[in-house]
């Protein structure tokens, strides 16, 4: 018997091989093949995306059944290109839940890897780092939450520090907006509910950036509560478990694993419970190769049984990256160089750059001149191309044009940017600069810009 369980003759060509994707109401863009293989190395997946926290989904559909391990559970568009499947009834039946509850969590005693959130019992901290893991792999979050718990160690030392502070500590994680929601929660939490977080997920629902996966994992792990969660781990379990149907986003196919999620968390230690599904997600249950030969919930596996693990969950197309080309101003002046703070919204919101404007890609450099003049509305200069700096963002590949400007004027304010700032490279290095941003004014520097280069 192959590892995966026995296999089954389908009428139709099976869907696409499964990927590790985001599964969560309020979470980012679903994942691909491509991506998923260093999720399953480095650990879980996360919620929230780089342009806030989404919407939540509107009103679940009614949960479907699975009675026993051996009944799929279906949503609208499964059912359509799958005719034998069985129609959804109310629940799971409690014997697969019982099979599922306390194996795993008896697993993730034996197994859980030995994370800093998970040795303390401080709701901010685990807060901390569940945003931090979003959309970020475990081995890289680990120094920045310990640098930024040192630096900012209370919801009230957050809340109190400048959100420039607070971007300058977050530089290298990306996906900014968490870090912005971070501090406007924190300041929050402290005018609302006296520096310490509530203890409901309800309440954590009126916080900046709390969506519905972060709200559940701090009600359950941090305070005990019977919060069910849901992100790309725990969508990818569930789904293979219950043979869960339907494409990452579909409406009924999220309602059925927030359904099944709230029914599997009732019960004891659901803090420990819920970490139990995203580490077995993360180590054992992976979108590639997964361990099913270790698999403590095998037997209760309805894709194990029928022999459909790699096709569940299906994978999500990702889309092919958009290019965009930003012409950069490179203006020294006495050893400083200037600086803009970009609009709260849109690509890298509220952080600090080399003044930049929007280009074309083939666009001459005297017209992009001309597009940097508007953007900071002073007359502008061109004196060299400095070159070019490439970066691959998640959507976006990114081209940046360095271009040496001067004027008569030295601009204070601009009308496309929150804020300009004569800065030296020290004083630069406190701004809250994206990694982009930074390896551009890297390249700058490297010109010798300041040294008359």
């Amino acid at each position: 018997m192959s590892p995966r369980g026995p296999r089954r003759k389908r009428a139709e060509a099976p869907p696409a091989p499964a990927a590790d994707v985001q599964a969560h109401s309020d979470g980012p863009a679903p994942r691909t093949k491509r991506t998923a293989l260093a999720t399953a190395k480095n650990g879980r997946t996360k919620d929230d995306t780089a342009t806030g926290r989404a919407k939540r989904s509107g009103t679940s559909a009614p949960t479907p059944d699975a009675e026993g391990a051996g009944q799929a559970i279906t949503t609208r568009a499964s059912r359509a290109k799958r005719t034998a499947a069985p129609p959804p009834t109310a629940s799971p039946a409690p014997g697969h839940l019982a099979a599922v509850r306390g194996p795993l969590l008896g697993w993730y005693d034996r197994n859980k890897r030995d994370l800093p959130w998970r040795r303390t019992r401080d709701p901010y901290a685990i807060w901390l780092s569940e945003v931090m893991l979003q959309q970020t792999q475990v081995s890289t979050v680990i120094p920045y939450w310990e640098r930024f718990l040192a630096r900012f160690p209370t919801a009230l030392a957050l809340a109190s520090a400048p959100l420039d502070d607070v971007l300058a500590g977050w530089k290298g994680l990306g996906y900014y907006s968490r870090a912005r929601n971070l501090h406007r929660a924190a300041q929050e939490v402290v005018a609302r509910f006296g520096g310490g977080l509530p203890s409901t997920a309800e309440e954590l629902l009126t916080l900046p950036g709390f969506g519905r996966y972060t709200a559940g994992a701090v009600a359950s792990i941090a305070f005990g509560e019977e919060a069910p969660l849901v992100d790309g781990n725990v969508a990818r379990v569930l789904s293979r478990i219950f043979e869960v149907e339907g494409l990452p986003g579909d409406k009924e196919r999220e309602a059925a694993l927030w359904a099944l999620a709230t029914a599997l968390v009732k019960g004891e230690r659901p803090g420990d419970f819920n970490q139990a599904l995203m580490e077995h997600g993360a180590t054992t249950c992976r979108p590639e190769s997964p361990l099913c030969l270790l698999c403590p919930v095998r037997g209760a596996c309805v894709a194990f049984r029928k022999g459909r693990v790699d096709e569940l969950p299906p994978a999500k197309v990702r889309a092919t990256p958009k290019k965009l080309t930003l012409a950069l101003a490179v203006w020294p002046h006495a050893g400083t160089l200037l600086f803009a703070r970009r609009a709260d919204a849109g690509l890298f919101g509220g952080l600090w750059e080399l003044p930049a404007a929007e280009v074309e890609e083939d666009l001459a450099e005297a017209e992009a001149i001309v597009r940097l003049a508007a953007s900071l509305g002073s007359e502008v200069k061109l004196e060299a191309a400095l070159g070019t700096v490439k970066r691959q963002l998640t959507h976006r590949d990114l081209t940046l044009r360095l271009l040496r400007v001067s004027g008569p004027q030295r601009p204070t304010r601009a009308p496309a940017f929150q804020e300009l700032r004569w800065c030296t490279p020290a004083e630069a290095a406190a701004l809250g600069m994206s990694t982009a941003m930074q390896r551009a004014l890297d390249a700058a520097l490297g010109s010798g810009v300041l040294n008359g280069g």
